[in-house]
């Protein structure tokens, strides 16, 4: 059975303020929880509070994406 995650970008503007807000969930229309990544540590914290298997595979997702591009990405998904 695959894990699937997707992400988008919630807030574009917080990135010159340090932080960027995320939203993400199982599917593209299901992303009704959000995290909040600090641009400076690289470490993301649940909005919700609930530290999960979801939430840890956004988090990697989108790191891993900045680590691939250079940037931090509008969107994505990750299946493993």
């Amino acid at each position: 059975m695959a894990a699937l995650v997707y992400f988008a970008k919630a807030d574009s503007t917080a990135v010159r303020h340090g932080s960027i807000r995320y939203s993400f969930g199982a599917g593209p229309e299901e992303m009704g929880r959000q995290l909040c990544l600090d641009t400076v540590t690289r470490s993301a914290r649940p909005v919700d509070g609930e530290i999960d298997y979801l939430f840890l595979k956004a988090s990697r997702a989108i790191n891993a994406s900045y680590d691939a591009r250079g940037r931090w990405p509008e969107r994505g998904m990750s299946a493993s």
